[in-house]
């Protein structure tokens, strides 16, 4: 590889757009959700496809679920994204995402509260 190219890379890595959030891995078996939170959703939603696609569990709090339903029976979903501002820093994404899961967990609580 060129080394130009190599520089090349490198940029367009440190100016990619950043996109966080909220997501949902959902049990189509018992629409159960396990609610969480990332920095970086496509890397999330990829290495689910990868637990997917090798049948290994990516949350310990499921593998119950996982092993009753199977791993086709999960799906991840987005429920909201957030993407890191040009000046932010990563703790200031990092607690930005952090309170967007504060804020679902209490929709999820009120939700089973009704």
């Amino acid at each position: 590889m060129e080394t130009r190219s190599k520089k090349e890379l490198k940029e367009n890595y440190k100016n990619r757009t950043v996109v966080g959030g909220i997501f949902g891995i959902k049990c189509h078996g018992n629409d159960r959700i396990w609610i969480k939170s990332t920095k970086d959703m496509a890397g999330q939603k990829n290495r689910f496809g990868f637990s997917v696609a090798t049948n290994s569990c990516p949350e310990p709090g499921m593998l119950g679920e996982w092993k009753q339903y199977g791993a086709k029976s999960f799906a991840f979903v987005v429920l909201e994204e957030i993407e890191k501002g040009e000046t932010q820093t990563e703790g200031e994404f990092s607690d930005d995402v952090a309170t967007l899961l504060e804020i679902w967990n209490e929709k999820q609580k009120e939700e089973l509260g009704k």
